[in-house]
């Protein structure tokens, strides 16, 4: 289950390296490149807020396979786009099957792990797991790039897949389905067109296009308002409303769209300045990042064992507060010009402060969630750090696009300022977060299914 994570998250990271060469081969300009990356995270964001019902009704694991199958054909259809639109569509198809694989291993966790001791452990392994994606990815994404092109970063999912489905085909990864869940198609179409509309008038104003900006803007608002009340009247809402009256779920949600909106916005500009301003390979890039990612793959493990002892809200703050330093360094060290060591101290920052933040904010979602919504909670839990991978590559993004119109200098500055508003927005997480009142241990009242 944490190697489909895995290979989910991959997906993100190891594209990262590869945005100048997709570029070059496929002559996609930034807002194209913005597009390939969101077309996945808008998606998988939006359709995360019904996966959890869904895997509810339709148990958990043939969701989880069901999932990873599309996946791994879908990445060998991408490894095949002839341009950049189609690849947009294909990457929209793997957000899809993302969305499929998130909320159902996070059950057929919960409920393989009851206790809640050893359920904040499995956690903590299943983050740590996933998150050596973030480790793998830049490294993994430089070689083959190097070595291949860009089309091999999609077509070393195809293997993941099937190893994937090979290790949970026995019966022992199941999970019981409640056929009388109900789920409000119509709210999930207006839910992903609201994000999506949202997504392309942000793409639209970095590029300064004003009339693309003002219609996708106005129709945005149109499919929020009628989400808004399609939600009010559905007797099976698309947001799970007692997942979000929850105390402090709130708090914690948004500290996931931060924590989404920083890392997810680095990992999108920081390739497009070390490779096109710093004259970077693709393999150094992805060397340049190790301060960042290492942290992701063993850091999970020792934040689980602090949460298990005292709670996720310490770890939470610490984590919001070491991704606004490493925001404010990155800024400082791209803004001024100065060596590598000070902008790999930002990074590091960053990797400790993810690597810190992910596993306490998953066990604390599990943990206030009331019973018997492990999967939707789960769910919503992944849509909102969604949202904000996709507000963060959209926004910081813009500095990308608008770029290339001034001198080399100006272009620094405007990175810089980027990286400085992915600490800001973490750092006013971490006010909301310390501003919220603390939270009990994990406690045993998540279980899946009826």
């Amino acid at each position: 289950m944490a190697l489909g994570y895995f290979m989910v998250l991959l997906d993100m990271t190891v594209l990262s390296v590869a945005e100048p060469d997709l570029a070059g081969a496929l002559g996609g300009s930034v807002a194209g490149l913005q597009w390939a990356v969101t077309g996945y995270t808008v998606a998988f964001g939006a359709l995360l807020l019904s996966a959890g019902a869904v895997s509810d009704r339709f148990g958990a694991h043939r969701l989880f396979r069901g999932g990873v199958a599309v996946f791994g054909v879908g990445s060998a259809m991408c490894a095949a786009a002839p341009n950049v639109w189609t690849l947009v569509i294909l990457r929209a198809v793997l957000g899809v099957a993302a969305a499929a694989c998130v909320p159902s291993s996070m059950a057929l966790i919960t409920r393989l792990y009851p206790e809640p001791a050893r359920r904040a452990r499995a956690i903590a392994v299943w983050a740590a797991v996933s998150g050596a994606a973030l480790a793998a990815g830049p490294i993994a994404g430089g070689l083959l790039v190097g070595l291949a092109g860009w089309r091999a970063v999609f077509l070393v999912n195809v293997p993941i897949a099937a190893l994937t489905l090979a290790l949970v085909a026995g019966r022992a990864v199941h999970c019981a389905a409640d056929p009388a869940r109900r789920i409000d198609r119509t709210g999930q179409v207006l839910a992903c067109a609201a994000l999506a509309l949202g997504t392309d008038a942000l793409i639209a104003l970095g590029g300064r296009h004003w009339a693309h900006t003002a219609w996708s803007c106005g129709a945005a608002l149109a499919a929020g308002w009628a989400f808004a009340v399609r939600e009010r009247r559905s007797p099976a809402p698309v947001l799970a409303r007692a997942v979000l009256r929850a105390p402090g779920m709130a708090v914690m949600l948004l500290a996931g769209a931060a924590v989404g909106f920083a890392l997810t916005g680095v990992l999108f500009v920081l390739p497009l300045l070390l490779q096109q301003r710093l004259g970077y390979s693709a393999i150094g890039t992805g060397l340049a990042f190790l301060p960042m990612t290492l942290p992701t793959a063993f850091n999970p493990l020792l934040t689980g064992r602090i949460v298990v002892r005292t709670g996720p809200r310490g770890p939470v703050l610490a984590g919001l507060c070491l991704l606004a330093a490493g925001g404010a360094l990155m800024a400082a060290a791209v803004g001024t010009g100065a060596p590598y060591a000070l902008l790999a101290a930002g990074l590091a920052g960053c990797g400790f402060g993810v690597s810190c933040a992910l596993p306490a904010l998953t066990t604390a979602v599990v943990g206030l969630a009331p019973q018997g919504t492990a999967g939707a909670a789960g769910g919503l839990f992944n849509a909102v750090r969604q949202l904000g991978a996709t507000a963060g590559v959209a926004v910081l993004g813009a500095f990308a696009t608008v770029a290339p119109h001034h001198g080399a200098g100006r272009a620094d500055h405007r990175v810089a300022l980027a990286l400085l508003l992915a600490g800001a927005v973490c750092a006013a997480a971490a006010l909301l977060a310390a501003a919220s009142r603390p939270d009990r241990r994990p406690q045993d009242r998540t279980t899946v299914g009826p």
